[in-house]
């Protein structure tokens, strides 16, 4: 049987077998990183398990760099809510276009530690983040948010002490209104460029910066087109393993809890593999030319008790913002 290019993109999709045999469904995950990233092939050996346990039942092929389409993350989210794909990798920031309070997983200053997000986010704050998601018609798998890490600043315009060294900076933000909103109160000029092209436009100069974690600027080589680096911890961001609501609920029980074990595992040695990469590469980023500073981010703090956190609060909803508190204390 062949099938339609259109048919073959649509979840779930169902193929023709012999008479009595299981059904069988097969799919495509991507995620926005390049093959040799800390995310690739935790994916594939995620979904190497799922196939072999469910005996082909479930197939699911993963795409590094969201198999090159037009659009990037943004794209790739509305293939997803669409029905078009199966499974994605996103972090909230993006993911906040459909779900608008995934954003706040990116709340700056909000988290003091890798283990209290994942602590969070695996617990009943995550429960209702999830809920959200399941309203837009995406499964958000639990204890399924793989770690990316916490983010810094890095230029070529020369370190960044304080806030004051944000004032006017050409800075490149991923495509979510809390990374804008921060840097613009922050003075700096936030420029929108996807991760596929981030390399790119620091290379020609069309932004002077970037804020990423270390890890992301290791496996995209950006230290190849930057000079300085600030930590400053700003913000803390994963990659969310997320389903099609629909192919999802398709699935038989035994089918979707063999995925939902496997996922929890992979992430576990990802998240483990992760920490301890951004650990050491500071060390080995100066060792390619990166010049390292430790930022003044109370002063950052201070512009942003401003009206920032009170923006924010508004618009994510006293019902979050509480349930956050409670877990991490006061904010801003």
């Amino acid at each position: 049987m062949t099938i339609p290019r259109r048919a073959a993109l649509a979840a779930p999709l169902l193929l023709a077998l012999p008479a009595r045999a299981q059904p069988r469904w097969t799919g495509r995950q991507f995620h926005n990183q390049p093959e040799d990233s800390h995310q690739h092939r935790f994916l594939v050996e995620l979904w190497d398990g799922v196939r072999a346990e469910t005996g082909g039942r479930l197939s699911i092929q993963v795409f590094a760099q969201n198999a090159s389409i037009p659009g990037s993350d943004p794209a790739a989210l509305r293939m997803l809510v669409a029905g078009e794909l199966e499974f994605f990798t996103l972090m909230g920031g993006i993911l906040g276009q459909a779900v608008p309070l995934m954003e706040i997983q990116g709340l700056p200053f909000a988290f003091r530690s890798h283990a209290e997000v994942h602590r969070v986010m695996d617990g009943p704050f995550g429960e209702l983040l999830r809920r959200e998601c399941l309203a837009q018609g995406i499964v958000w798998l639990p204890h399924a948010t793989m770690e990316n890490g916490f983010r810094h600043i890095s230029s070529n315009k020369g370190p960044v002490r304080n806030a004051d060294d944000l004032r006017g900076l050409r800075i490149r933000v991923p495509d979510g209104e809390l990374f804008r909103d921060l840097f613009r109160s922050l003075g700096a000029e936030p420029v929108t460029v996807n991760i596929r092209e981030l390399y790119s436009a620091l290379r020609e100069g069309r932004v002077d910066a970037q804020e990423n974690p270390l890890v992301v600027t290791e496996v995209n080589r950006l230290f190849e087109v930057q000079r300085h680096m600030s930590l400053t911890d700003h913000m803390w961001s994963g990659f969310n393993l997320l389903a099609n609501a629909r192919l999802w609920n398709s699935l038989p029980e035994d089918v979707r809890d063999i995925a939902a074990r496997h996922a929890r595992r992979a992430v576990a040695a990802q998240r483990a593999y992760t920490d301890a990469l951004n650990r050491e590469l500071e060390t080995r980023l100066a060792s390619r030319g990166m010049v390292f500073n430790r930022a003044d981010t109370d002063s950052f703090r201070r512009v942003l008790a401003g009206g920032f956190y009170a923006r924010w609060r508004e618009r994510f909803g006293n019902t979050a913002w509480a349930a956050l508190e409670a877990e991490v204390g006061r904010l801003g």
